[in-house]
């Protein structure tokens, strides 16, 4: 399975935006994507710890509310969606693939996992493997996978692969070529591919979370 990073289908396509993870589900991909908590804690799909890249304002997202995030966004005409629209335009048929960001609070999971509850094609993923591990805790059944990037050692991905409650890796393209890694049982995901030859070179044999194809 494939997965189209936030949404990028082509480079007329902004990343974490609705417009472009409906493109997404039109094309029959599901999507990761990344979300973030406002400071009225409104889960948003939205990368950065800042709004300094994409709206070129030095506020950071947890100091803002919904509301401010949104009026923002919506003037540079890139309107910051909510966890819960992308949710409802997924009609419960596409994977997404939900990147935790910041170190949640547990109420802030036990939130999460009340508002995506009727959506079973959600999988929580985080380079914050605290996030997993309360997930757990709080819902065993709740799929989830453990992101990776260099400098993580293979030895200490191999290591966390062999919990049995992990669902999959997402793991960087830098690690698509070791032996050891391939390896592994678990569903793999390696991101992030941004190129035609790779996409068709690497597309047969593994899960990719691709863009601009």
């Amino acid at each position: 399975m494939h997965l189209i990073h936030r949404g990028i289908v082509s480079k007329k396509y902004h990343e974490n935006l609705l417009k472009s993870f409906e493109q997404s589900f039109k094309k029959g991909f599901g999507i990761e994507t990344d979300i973030h908590a406002t400071k009225d804690n409104e889960f948003i799909c939205f990368h950065d710890f800042t709004l300094t890249r994409i709206f070129k304002r030095k506020e950071s997202v947890k100091s803002l509310s919904y509301l401010q995030i949104k009026n923002i966004s919506e003037k540079q005409r890139k309107p910051v969606p909510t966890l819960k629209n992308l949710l409802k335009s997924s009609k419960n048929k596409y994977f997404l693939f939900i990147e935790i960001k910041p170190t949640f609070s547990i109420k802030q999971i036990k939130k999460l996992l009340n508002e995506t509850k009727k959506y079973k094609k959600c999988v929580f993923i985080s380079f914050k493997h605290k996030n997993i591990f309360n997930i757990l805790k709080l819902n065993k059944k709740t799929k989830v996978g453990l992101s990776f990037s260099p400098p993580n050692s293979v030895r200490s991905i191999i290591q966390k692969s062999k919990n049995k409650k992990i669902d999959c890796l997402i793991l960087d393209k830098f690690y698509l070529k070791n032996k050891k890694i391939n390896e592994i049982k678990l569903n793999k995901y390696f991101y992030t591919i941004k190129k035609r030859s790779e996409f068709k070179k690497y597309s047969k044999e593994n899960n990719l979370i691709f863009e601009n194809l």
